[in-house]
């Protein structure tokens, strides 16, 4: 059996500060715990047993905040931050009243990211 547990609360601040650590300043905006709005959608999991934690959350840059992908990060249980690769997750940010092609493509990205999220939690099922 896994210790796994879903996690719906704000962003986990280590995801912010271990990625800023190993990259640095500035480079994860889409994981700042400061930010007023929650990168959505996103999946959280954490590991009470070990101290591990798994998320998926939007990823973008300053300088494009249109031009999104699924991140899928990694916090093992002694430090550092694993990125996890799930294939192409790329999309465009839709804005509101944009069609509903951009959501369905958002929506697309984001469950194929949660799937190789959690086969890399749960292993193939």
């Amino acid at each position: 059996m896994t210790e796994w547990r879903r996690y719906d609360s704000h962003l986990i601040p280590a995801f912010h500060e271990r990625f800023e650590q190993r990259w640095g300043k500035g480079t994860a905006p889409f994981l700042n715990p400061e930010a007023h709005e929650e990168p959505l959608p996103r999946a959280q999991w954490i590991n009470p047993v070990t101290g591990a934690a798994l998320a998926v959350v939007p990823v973008w840059t300053a300088d494009d905040e249109q031009q999104r992908s699924f991140g899928v990060f990694y916090l093992p249980p002694a430090g550092d931050i694993w990125v996890l690769r799930p294939g192409y997750t790329g999309y465009l940010e839709p804005a509101e009243g944009d069609t509903e092609q951009l959501v369905t493509l958002r929506n697309d990205a984001y469950r194929k990211a949660v799937a190789h999220a959690k086969e890399f939690l749960f292993g193939s099922q």
